[in-house]
Parts: C-alpha cells; sequence; structure tokens
C-alpha cells in the first residue's frame, strides 16, 4: 500500500522514473513537434541543453508550446534557424519580419530567423513542483532585469552553475 504513494511522491519531486526515456535525433522529433503545432495542436516538451539556463533547466523542466500569429521580443520561442536544426530560444529583437534570437544562458552568440520559422511560442513552464504561466509578472519582471545584465551575465550563469 505504501509503494504506489511513495512513487508517485517521488514523481512530483522530479525523481526518475524506473522506465528509461527514449530520445529521438531532435531534428526528427521537433520537425514532428512542429507541424503538431502549426496544426493548432499544443506540445508540451522536455527541454535539453544548458542555454536557457537559469529559467530553464536541463531535462529537469518542460515547457508547453503554443502557435501564435505575432511574437514579441521577449517571448522564448521554438524555431528552425537552419534546415533541421531547431532552437528554444528567447527573442531579444525584431525588424519587420525578421527576429533575433539569444538563449538566457548564452553570452555571446546570437541567432538570425523570420517570424516564419517560428513553430511555436512557450506558454507555460513546467516544473517539478509546480506550472508557471509564461506570462506571470514575476517571472516576467525577473527575465526583463536578466536581459538588462547581459554585460554581467557570464559571471552570474559561473555563480549560478555552482550553486547548482
Amino acid at each position: 500500500m505504501l509503494t504506489p504513494w511513495r512513487r508517485r511522491y517521488q514523481k512530483r519531486n522530479g525523481t526518475v522514473s524506473s522506465q528509461p526515456r527514449r530520445e529521438l535525433p531532435n531534428d526528427v522529433w521537433l520537425g514532428e513537434v512542429s507541424q503538431m503545432l502549426a496544426e493548432g495542436k499544443p506540445y508540451a516538451i522536455y527541454v535539453k541543453g544548458y542555454s536557457m539556463r537559469p529559467f530553464i533547466e536541463h531535462t529537469r523542466d518542460r515547457v508547453f508550446l503554443e502557435k501564435r500569429d505575432t511574437y514579441s521580443v521577449g517571448d522564448a520561442v521554438l524555431a528552425q534557424i537552419a534546415p533541421g536544426h531547431y532552437v528554444l530560444h528567447r527573442i531579444i529583437g525584431k525588424q519587420g519580419d525578421n527576429l533575433t534570437l539569444q538563449g538566457d544562458g548564452n553570452v555571446r552568440g546570437v541567432e538570425l530567423c523570420r517570424e516564419q520559422d517560428v513553430s511555436g511560442v512557450v506558454t507555460q513552464y513546467i516544473r517539478p513542483n509546480r506550472i508557471i504561466p509564461a506570462d506571470d509578472p514575476k517571472l516576467v519582471r525577473r527575465i526583463r532585469l536578466w536581459r538588462k545584465l547581459r554585460p554581467i551575465r557570464r559571471y552570474l550563469l559561473f555563480v549560478y552553475k555552482a550553486m547548482v
């Protein structure tokens, strides 16, 4: 009787299930996700990589994606920057139809794409213990502050990595 309760408790706290998770190459899997989003079906994905630290953590967090017609600076989007190459990064600049993307954990590199290359926008951040809407005022303030701290981001990320 205690075993099912213990398993549920462990999953809510983010521990790894005993069943192995299958992984597909990003170009195949995210291509399928992109097609589902184009059809109007929202989708949640686990995030791989460290480019969106400190707001999204590798394999711990999931993001809920939806298709939109317009995107604004500050939105985290799934975009195809080259054929078969997808990134989940934040929009830091917009000029007409052209978007400039950068990961929160990146110090220098940026990617360029067009609005039509964006598959979906993050509407929810799914953490092990809670779900945070992307339009949460506290989160939006933290993201704006993080963008302003770009010149010292390298040092802040060093401290963050040491703590995690």
